[in-house]
């Protein structure tokens, strides 16, 4: 079937909830192509989701051994490969207890879930959400979800969500009542417009959850596996949390979230009090093993690291010749470029020259390239980016 005609087909019988301007029809590495046969280096990596590239060949090869092996069962079965991915988790992160399921959305309302069990005995459920946070689409995460636009059309919104603003810590420990169970921050907000809590921020959210026997949240969905150069965002903190979500890059592609919590809450959802049909298959816990392996056999947060230096300073570099940049921020290779007029442009010059950019917000450009990427990968889309945030200034 030719490129028009799948347009066609889009047009006639997907509900517009997007506007797809591009059809993308190959991938391997930091490229993909369109349907034209053009291609493009990714700094998107589908909304950080392909951290170690387009089709990379270990989970590729994991996804179809494992499809031709077994590709569902229930959960009221075992399969061989959940508990091994809940163990890898549990390596890469805190020794905790690992539910899974199939999106971020879903991790992070699993996890709302869980703080309402927390806190339904004690008569606590609201919980504390920042300013400039997104934590999904279905009613409750939208409900924490900071940003009114997503939430429009879809009133009344589900009650027991406050926000203060983020990084500030004399509002989050003024906002804590009677009915507090919880406080849910991204170490990293992504959509919010790529800005990193500070240490003492989230230092603050722990003393005070150990204060008041809260439960503190963290979301990784975007933030974690290894895009800011550490497996988790928290972990450049030291600062744990009381339960985290997951999901994105996890599968590389392949749909699958989890959240995990301390052991010492394991025993507050029990049997019957959570499910998930699609959660944790085998296919799904076959790619995620797969990118666990492939993460640590490369070093990758070590390359993380060193690109994430070089890009930045290529990004602040470009601040220092176009005064229409007002920030470079970010940790690893999750950057944003903050601008004083909108992005937009900017982001339609890049792609229309082979560079495909995110915006978070109407004044942020937003960077997720590949963990794989290279140096003269970086190099190349700092020299597209000139041009396209030149055309702004």
């Amino acid at each position: 079937m030719n490129p028009s005609d799948i347009v066609a087909l889009q047009k006639e019988y997907v509900l517009p909830t997007y506007a797809p301007e591009k059809l993308l029809v190959r991938g391997k590495g930091v490229h993909v192509w369109d349907g034209d046969g053009r291609r493009y280096l990714d700094f998107t990596s589908g909304i950080s989701v392909c951290n170690l590239g387009h089709c990379h060949p270990a989970v590729t090869e994991a996804i179809q051994q494992q499809a031709a092996t077994l590709v569902h069962v229930s959960n009221l079965f075992m399969n061989e490969l959940q508990p091994q991915l809940a163990a890898a988790i549990a390596r890469h992160s805190f020794n905790g207890r690992v539910f899974f399921g199939n999106s971020g959305a879903e991790a992070n309302e699993g996890m709302i879930k869980f703080a309402r069990k927390f806190g339904h005995d004690r008569g606590r459920y609201e919980i504390i959400c920042m300013e400039g946070s997104f934590h999904g689409r279905t009613l409750a995460t939208l409900a924490a979800t900071a940003r009114a636009k997503y939430r429009e059309g879809f009133e009344p919104n589900m009650p027991g969500f406050t926000f203060v603003p983020f990084n500030d810590v004399d509002k989050l420990a003024a906002a804590v009542t009677d009915k507090t169970v919880a406080i849910l921050i991204e170490p990293v907000q992504g959509e919010g417009g790529v800005t990193p809590a500070t240490h003492q921020f989230l230092a603050t959210a722990r003393a005070l959850c150990d204060q008041h026997n809260l439960l503190l949240l963290f979301d990784e969905v975007q933030c974690g596996m290894a895009r800011t150069g550490r497996m988790f965002a928290y972990q450049h903190h030291g600062i744990e949390p009381d339960a985290m979500s997951m999901a994105k890059a996890l599968g590389n592609g392949y749909p699958i979230g989890a959240f995990t919590v301390q052991r010492k809450h394991e025993a507050v959802l029990g049997v019957g009090k959570h499910a998930s049909t699609f959660g944790g298959t085998p296919l799904a816990c076959a790619a995620a093993l797969a990118v666990f392996t492939t993460m640590d056999s490369l070093d990758l947060l070590t390359h993380v690291q060193k690109l994430g230096e070089r890009f930045r300073g290529g990004l602040v570099g470009l601040a220092g010749k176009y005064p229409v940049i007002t920030d470079v921020r970010g940790l690893g290779l999750m950057l944003g470029v903050e601008t004083s007029v909108p992005i937009a442009p900017a982001v339609t010059h890049a792609a229309d020259h082979g560079l495909l950019v995110l915006s978070a917000g109407d004044n942020v450009l937003r960077l997720l390239p590949p963990l794989v990427v290279e140096e003269e990968d970086v190099d190349t889309a700092i020299h597209l980016l000139d041009q396209a945030l030149g055309a702004l200034a």
